[in-house]
């Protein structure tokens, strides 16, 4: 029983303990075979949204968001404007 408590403790076992590269290694590899057969959620353009709309909340709440400099700013619009009209059929 004491040798089971023991290797309860153990901090050197999980997933948890492991180093960041070596859990992204065995996330992918889920992430690759849940697409494989067919179980990946996807995500819908709304859920999508509402998933960027929360994590910019969030960001900004914790105070780690990006804050944009005007030109940062402009030079987004600008793209953005340009990359919109690119599918519309001219009138």
């Amino acid at each position: 029983m004491a040798e089971e408590k023991q290797r309860r403790r153990s901090g050197n076992q999980g997933f948890a303990s492991m180093d960041k590269e070596r859990q992204r290694e065995i996330a992918s590899k889920g992430g690759k075979a849940a697409h494989a057969r067919g179980t990946a959620h996807e995500f819908t353009s709304e859920e999508a949204q509402a998933a960027g709309r929360k994590g910019g909340k969030a960001a900004h709440a914790k105070g780690t968001a990006h804050r944009f400099t005007s030109e940062e700013a402009r030079a987004a619009g600008r793209k953005g404007g340009r990359s919109s009209g690119t599918n519309r059929p001219n009138p």
